[in-house]
């Protein structure tokens, strides 16, 4: 006669360890299936047309490496004087930083926020400068960079320009 379905206890105090031990070897199987290579197979017929199946080619990479640098640039000046125009900031991109950067460069509007060192939070109009290099002129684009983050901060009193960056790849 066959033993009675066993029931489980919910303070058999094993059972935790199993649940999660099979919520780790599930997740393991699906992290293992999502970089499995898809296998070709037919029912029914000869398998040695299967094996012939090409392979998925690559991706292909286009462009080349280069360094995204974005600056941020707020219009509200911390000792009260006015704000950073349209006008004066285009001004202030054809003086220091179209020479600098020659070959093109974006800039968006924005919309910025950040708490000052009194814990406000401000907000204010506000820039966003993209600039495109390859990698290999990094060392003598950064020190071009850092002169504009220090000439608009020395022209419109600011405590700051926002610095961001990341390895792209660009094709022109």
């Amino acid at each position: 006669m066959p033993a009675p379905p066993r029931r489980t206890d919910p303070s058999d105090p094993s059972r935790p360890k199993r649940r999660a031990a099979l919520t780790a070897t599930a997740a393991a199987v699906a992290v293992l299936a999502v970089g499995t290579p898809v296998a070709y197979a037919t029912l029914g017929t000869d398998n040695s047309t299967a094996a012939k199946a090409p392979a998925a080619a690559p991706a292909l990479a286009r462009g080349r490496a280069y360094i995204e640098t974005r600056l941020l640039f707020g219009t509200e000046r911390p000792d009260g004087g006015p704000t950073v125009t349209d006008r004066q900031f285009m001004a202030f991109i054809d003086e220091e930083v179209t020479p600098r950067f020659p070959d093109g460069l974006t800039v968006q509007d924005g919309r910025g926020q950040w708490r000052d060192s009194h814990g406000v939070v401000e907000r204010e109009r506000s820039y966003e400068l993209t600039l495109l290099y390859p990698v290999s002129e990094a060392r003598v684009r950064d020190a071009r960079i850092e002169r504009i983050r220090a000439a608009y901060e020395k022209a419109y009193a600011q405590d700051s320009v926002a610095r961001v960056e990341e390895r792209v790849t660009a094709d022109f």
